[in-house]
């Protein structure tokens, strides 16, 4: 069933609720790669029709979490060694700009609810409360996005950012990926945009060669597996 903070309200439609919780459970290996989502099964175990569980595994398809197979219907996504190259290629064009643009368009507001994200995520953290942490600096890239307000560069992302968040889950060294995220910020608070594209390209790469250079550790570590 939905739990507490997934429960719908009138201003929050059913579906994304849906897809916020099975995006959650994909996150946390509960829906470790190639399992299958049937919608009678979710249906069932959220206690919903089947209507919220179609939409949810649509808006989930477009993200890239799930796919679709002739034999067996949807099942959750996983990413390959080429996978990983290709994702971190194509954000580091589009971040760059993303924070390019944010530098250049951030009010005090944007700023303030970027700081706002980073304060929670060192708070969850602290906490040892490591998923919501991990949702935190999601958000912190997301938002940099919207802080951008470039529709078609949204537009582009969005298929990208359920992929690059579940990959980031993978990131070990919290501490560390918040100060990179405080760095980001700092530059896009500067109001440099140029500044802004270098410290973003920097995070990006940096993480890019963290991942194991070995393609099978790669996938491994992907599939929640040990070698």
């Amino acid at each position: 069933m939905l739990i507490a903070d997934e429960t719908p309200t009138t201003d929050r439609p059913l579906r994304e609720s849906v897809r916020d919780a099975i995006r959650s459970r994909i996150f946390e290996g509960h829906y470790a790669p190639g399992t299958r989502l049937v919608e009678r099964d979710l249906a069932a175990e959220f206690n919903v029709s089947r209507l919220p569980i179609r939409e949810a595994l649509r808006m989930l398809r477009q993200e890239g979490l799930i796919q679709d197979r002739a034999s067996r219907g949807s099942e959750v996504a996983g990413l390959s060694p080429k996978d990983v190259e290709d994702l971190f290629d194509v954000r580091q064009s589009l971040e760059v700009l993303a924070c390019r643009l944010a530098a250049a368009r951030a009010t005090d507001k944007d700023l303030k609810h970027l700081a706002r994200l980073l304060d929670q995520a060192e708070r969850f953290l602290a906490k040892g409360s490591i998923l919501e942490a991990h949702r935190a600096n999601s958000e912190f890239h997301d938002a940099i996005t919207a802080i951008a307000n470039n529709d078609f560069l949204r537009t582009a992302l969005e298929p990208l950012q359920g992929r690059m968040h579940w990959l980031f889950r993978h990131v070990d060294d919290l501490p560390e990926l918040i100060q990179e995220h405080r760095d980001l910020y700092a530059a896009i608070a500067s109001g440099d945009p140029e500044r802004a594209a270098t410290q973003s390209a920097s995070h990006i790469g940096k993480y890019r060669e963290q991942f194991p250079q070995n393609e099978l550790a790669t996938e491994l570590k992907l599939q929640g597996k040990r070698p």
